[in-house]
């Protein structure tokens, strides 16, 4: 960790802060960007940080060529990736062995190597520079964007970007109200899930009786495929510390825990480092910049439960009780940790607000939609090109993100639907594709925001499977405090697990719906409230996936393992053996350029033949050993 400056009053941290921005500006160096997030490191990322360091040091160039080592740059798929500054040249996929070529062609000749350049999959067109690649030029990167720019570890990087300015301001020139009508009239809503706005809760906190007061920035996010909070945490920790440093200003709180969850040790490190920091510095503790204001920040690490991403069970877990949700009234913005007044947001909602504070609420509001302003960050993952982290304006469309953003669906399969707002959200068709993203939008159609998740489905997605998967998570991360989602999770799944394996019966849909209403309307907390949404989506929109699983035996997709068999097309067989290499069993007779067959009594119905298969010629078709009982048929 650099060396850290101690600042006794506000000037010094503002000449530190222009003496920091100006040295950026006047940065003659040639700069490698290293992507280095969790998704970087676990592609490789550190070895070719090793590897540059290496091929620097031998090309002579440790005068000429600074290195410097980000968080996540959002593009996953592409990792780990370095950009190449001031050109902003882009490398994607790289491994070790690739330094050497780079470091002399580019660094020292200046020639761009074409071979690890982006290739767009829609266009198939290679683009040079970051600013070309269309998986970054129609998302609105404001938390985002600084990633490239920031060694999270160094807290001279964020003063070089600016940061905290928008403290300074907040310290300076605003009265708490004023900060808090700031955030009001910006529009900000929380992006935790359920959308309420942050200013409100604000003034409730501040309004609230009882000393001391408490914040919180909640990291516990345990959506399946949901990596937002843990990049923003792990990439530029200091934007959302400095945003809770606003939020206590305006609401009067002298202490603040960042609640993270432990299975994400990167995000722990730097968070960790980041407050270290900020105490040697003089921005963290008692009587901070000589101006009496004075705060304390600690981190907490949270055991991986999905339920404590609920405000109220968060509470009970950093009090070291178990996470379970209460009965709201009292609201935590009347009586929250240690019974005193607290306010709790989320990752993306703190790091938000030191750019309102500089920038005004008119410019946050002038991005998005009328209800819901400002951008989203969503993690785009499932059957798509583009896996990645992406910010966009609230307002886009689905198909904006998944085609123009996200590179269409691979292997030119169909899209059939995404699921926005993680196990609680809801499954959206290819008729809804046009749907801007925002609030009312997602909950009219049947999903919600939530905090981000965005997993997209092809053609060879059974929905009834997703809906059992989902119901599966819930059930299991249910704390069972209420009977309406303790039970009503359970025999969800037990109706949906019977319908994937044959034994669906007329009346079961009739009673998954009345189930998951009742659980919906029942249940005590959001986990139970939203529990029903993947079964009510995917009955809304893919009721005759139901219909065919109960009345026909059969699995559209061609998942459900129980209603299945594998057949090999003889018209398609070329007879290339890579099916029988491929399964586990020997279930695959045929020698080559023969037309192969499947022996029904060894075969495990893993799949693997029909991943192996290149030619289309192994088909997941209706098993005729299960009967279907004709009499049943609507």
């Amino acid at each position: 960790m650099p060396k850290i400056k101690k600042f006794k009053n506000v000037e010094q941290l503002r000449k530190e802060i222009e003496k920091q921005e100006a040295s950026r500006q006047k940065e003659k160096k040639k700069v490698i960007v290293v992507s280095n997030g969790t998704c970087g490191q676990a592609r490789g990322s550190l070895k070719v940080i090793e590897a540059l360091k290496k091929s620097i040091r031998q090309e002579g160039l440790k005068e000429q060529v600074a290195l410097k080592i980000t968080g996540c740059h959002g593009f996953c798929e592409a990792e780990p990736n370095i950009i190449i500054y001031p050109d902003g040249i882009f490398y994607q996929k790289l491994a070790p062995a690739d330094i050497k070529t780079i470091v002399k062609e580019t660094l020292v000749d200046g020639r761009v190597v074409e071979k690890y350049l982006h290739r767009d999959p829609l266009s198939r067109e290679r683009a040079w520079y970051v600013h070309e690649i269309p998986f970054y030029q129609k998302q609105k990167r404001i938390i985002l964007g600084d990633n490239i720019f920031v060694d999270p570890t160094n807290l001279n990087d964020y003063l070089a970007i600016g940061g905290f300015r928008p403290f300074l301001k907040a310290l300076t020139r605003m009265k708490p109200e004023e900060i808090i009508q700031t955030v009001k009239d910006s529009g900000l809503r929380g992006r935790g899930g359920a959308g309420f706005p942050t200013g409100i809760k604000w003034e409730a906190t501040r309004k609230a009786r009882g000393e001391p007061k408490y914040i919180i920035c909640n990291g516990d996010e345990g959506d399946p495929g949901a990596y937002m909070d843990r990049s923003v945490l792990e990439g530029n920790p200091f934007r959302v510390l400095e945003g809770m440093m606003i939020g206590a200003l305006a609401i009067g709180a002298r202490e603040g825990y960042v609640y993270v969850r432990d299975e994400y040790p990167l995000a722990v490190r730097h968070v960790t480092m980041a407050i270290e920091s900020l105490y040697q510095s003089g921005l963290l503790g008692e009587n901070i910049l000589g101006t009496g204001f004075s705060f304390d920040l600690h981190l907490t690490k949270g055991a991986g439960a999905f339920v404590c991403g609920e405000e109220t069970a968060l509470i009970a877990s950093i009090e070291g009780r178990v996470g379970e949700p209460r009965q709201r009234p009292p609201f935590p913005a009347q009586r929250g940790l240690w019974n005193r007044p607290t306010c709790i947001n989320n990752v993306e909602t703190w790091a938000n607000v030191p750019l309102i504070i500089l920038n005004g609420a008119d410019w946050f509001s002038s991005i998005g939609t009328s209800g819901s302003k400002g951008t989203k960050i969503f993690s785009l993952v499932g059957k798509i090109n583009n896996t990645g982290l992406v910010e966009v304006p609230m307002g886009i469309t689905l198909r904006e993100i998944i085609y123009d953003i996200g590179g269409g669906i691979p292997d030119g399969k169909a899209f059939k639907a995404v699921q926005t707002g993680g196990p609680s959200g809801g499954c959206l068709p290819a008729s809804m594709l046009d749907l801007p993203i925002d609030y009312e939008s997602l909950t009219s159609a049947g999903s919600i925001m939530g905090s981000g998740g965005m997993i997209v489905m092809d053609e060879k997605t059974c929905m009834v499977d997703v809906a059992k998967y989902f119901l599966n998570f819930l059930r299991d991360e249910s704390c069972g405090k209420c009977i309406s989602c303790r039970e009503g999770t359970q025999r969800m799944w037990e109706i949906v697990s019977d319908i994937t394996e044959g034994k669906g019966k007329p009346g079961d849909l009739e009673l998954l719906e009345e189930l998951a209403i009742a659980t919906k309307e029942a249940s005590m907390c959001g986990l139970g409230q939203t529990a029903a949404n993947p079964v009510l989506s995917t009955l809304r929109y893919f009721r005759e996936e139901y219909e065919a699983h109960i009345y026909e035996k059969r699995c559209p997709a061609g998942v459900c393992k129980t209603l299945i068999r594998y057949v090999v097309i003889a018209e398609k067989c070329t007879g290339c053996e890579a099916c029988k290499r491929a399964c586990p069993t020997g279930a695959i007779q045929g020698t080559r350029k023969d037309v192969h067959l499947i022996l029904y009594d060894k075969c495990i119905k893993c799949g693997a033949c029909l991943e192996a298969c290149h030619f289309e010629a192994i088909e997941a078709q209706r098993d005729p050993a299960i009967v279907v009982d004709q009499e049943v048929k609507p």
